[in-house]
């Protein structure tokens, strides 16, 4: 009688284990999901409330190890932490150079575009002052780039001074540190300029 109840024990132990297990994995998915399908990085608040949980610390564990499990994988895409918890799933650097061609629509268009990287190397920078080195058009550009989150305007007086946001770091795999960000911005241009002269 004993070893049919010890038997019973041990297939129910079995079972609970099973179920965490699946559990486990079905909120791996689900962080993996949420950062695929955002294609932006993610806070823990975020991803806690995909979860349904007020935990951080299983929010978090659930994260990092959907991240070793990336990094074991070795595949082109990558997990990684971000400043202040924040959490981003996108294609490793050493990639986008043989795949940038595939990519049917380009985040910005060439005017919009330019004006960014105006904004980013010279900030803070006036409105006026983007205005008198890329024209008149780039007020457009400008409030296009306000409603994307890459730039954002802050009133001094009668001007206003336009800077990049965390949010344009992250998307360009980019320094939030303001001098560091500026010289990745330089190498970035030269290697272009380079490349436009071949």
């Amino acid at each position: 009688m004993q070893r049919v109840e010890k038997q019973a024990l041990e297939l129910d132990k079995a079972s609970k284990q099973n179920q965490a297990a699946e559990k486990t994995q079905r909120e791996l998915a689900l962080v993996e999901a949420a950062l695929y399908v955002t294609g932006r990085p993610l806070d823990l608040n975020e991803l806690c409330s995909v979860l349904k949980t007020r935990s951080k610390n299983k929010t978090r564990k659930l994260v990092k190890t959907l991240m070793k499990e990336y990094a074991n994988r070795n595949t082109a895409l990558e997990i990684l932490e971000l400043k202040d918890e924040r959490y981003v799933l996108q294609l490793r650097t050493e990639f986008t150079p043989y795949v940038k061609k595939l990519v049917k629509k380009p985040l910005l268009s060439t005017g919009p575009l330019k004006t960014l990287a105006y904004v980013a190397y010279r900030q803070p920078v006036s409105q006026k002052r983007v205005a008198e080195m890329r024209g008149h058009h780039s007020y457009g550009h400008i409030k296009q780039l306000k409603d994307m989150d890459l730039i954002t305007g802050e009133r001094k007086g009668r001007s206003t001074l336009l800077r990049t946001t965390e949010y344009f770091a992250d998307y360009f795999g980019l320094s939030h540190e303001l001098s560091a960000m500026k010289r990745q911005l330089k190498k970035v241009f030269q290697r272009e300029m380079t490349n436009e002269e071949k």
